[in-house]
């Protein structure tokens, strides 16, 4: 199997597992208990807690250990927008679910949904016209799941700022890989997506930022986020944001040496999204014609995506590829094909020979 579906998750490392196995098997007391064992696991977690701080390069700040990126947004959303008087969020088109379904189910909320260009980013005109004094908070993915494109953060948070207004970032995509956007309120993250655990995230907090907590409880993390932390989850996601900065140039160089290799590979396809602010361990590509979804159960040797993997099976069009204007028949012609540290050139090569021999047995061009 060659896997190409980073995006979704990446393989675990290694050096993250083997920290993992003693919290596991051994070191198996609770962090929260006074003990001593209880007191070593705690010691474990905060250790992973300051790899993870360490890795994001932020000013002074807090993190909150999360069950995933959708508990830390949760969090983030919920608690924003009712830390202020004020009763509209504004988020673009392109978000997540995590963060476009919570912002549109907050009662007593407006939501705007900003538009992006054919290229996936962020209208700023239309943004600078709907960020005003009457919003709580602005939530920008930095770098989209589906199609790879990186958001002008910088720019939203500060007319999120000039407003009064907190603002979220939703980091999952471009931790460890794209600069964090300093001026942010709050960023959340996910363990497997830089090669951690699932079941792990977090939420980072600048300093003197208090929200009202969603979870009630033990009063654990800080009292915003109750209920038992898993020692090994944490340090399997500490050892992996370690690993990032350890590797970041290593990863880097091998990650743009595969994307110029894939544009070559698939040079009779079509890039969806920005071509120049994007992520280039992301490839979103269509083919006219292409029935992507024959494609994907053809290539059974090969894991890839139609889309965001939290949308797969719904059978309904990605509201990421609806928001750059691509039809129907468009967005059902296209595939996410992701790769990163663990992924060879061999397996890129082997993977787009099978995906265009497939495509030209539906009849499109070799």
């Amino acid at each position: 199997m060659i896997y190409l579906d980073y995006q979704a998750t990446t393989p675990l490392a290694p050096e993250a597992f083997d920290a993992m196995v003693p919290l596991l098997r051994d070191q198996f007391a609770n962090p929260h208990s006074a003990h001593r064992p209880g007191r070593a696991a705690a010691a474990a977690v905060e250790v992973a807690r300051d790899r993870v701080l360490s890795a994001m390069g932020m000013p002074a700040g807090r993190l909150i250990f999360t069950s995933g990126a959708t508990e830390a947004l949760n969090i983030a959303i919920y608690g924003a927008a009712r830390a202020q008087a004020r009763h509209r969020i504004v988020a673009i088109a392109t978000e997540h679910a995590a963060v476009r379904d919570t912002a549109l189910a907050q009662d007593g909320f407006e939501t705007t949904l900003l538009p992006v260009g054919p290229d996936g980013i962020v209208d700023i005109d239309a943004a600078r016209a709907a960020i005003g004094t009457d919003v709580a908070l602005v939530a920008a993915m930095l770098v989209n799941n589906e199609i790879g494109v990186i958001q002008p953060v910088d720019a939203l948070a500060a007319m999120a700022h000039d407003a009064g207004a907190l603002f979220l970032c939703d980091a999952v995509q471009g931790f460890g890989r794209v600069p964090l956007p300093i001026a942010a309120d709050m960023i959340a993250l996910s363990g497997h997506k830089v090669h951690g655990p699932k079941g792990i995230g977090a939420l980072w907090l600048r300093d003197g930022l208090d929200l009202p907590r969603l979870l009630h409880g033990g009063g654990q993390e800080g009292g915003l986020r109750s209920g038992t932390l898993s020692p090994a989850l944490c340090a399997g996601f500490g050892v992996a944001a370690h690993l990032l900065t350890q590797r970041a140039e290593e990863d880097a160089v091998h990650v743009e040496a595969l994307w110029r290799r894939a544009l070559d590979l698939f040079a009779g396809w079509t890039l969806n999204g920005s071509a120049a602010a994007r992520y280039h361990g992301n490839l979103n590509l269509r083919r006219e014609g292409l029935d992507a979804a024959r494609l994907l159960s053809e290539c059974r040797d090969i894991a890839f995506s139609l889309g965001s993997a939290c949308a797969s099976g719904s059978g309904r069009p990605s509201h990421v590829l609806q928001a750059i204007a691509l039809s129907d028949r468009q967005a059902k012609g296209s595939v996410r094909i992701g790769f990163g540290r663990y992924t060879s050139t061999a397996q890129l090569e082997d993977a787009a020979r099978q995906l265009n021999q497939a495509a030209a047995a539906q009849g499109l061009p070799a």
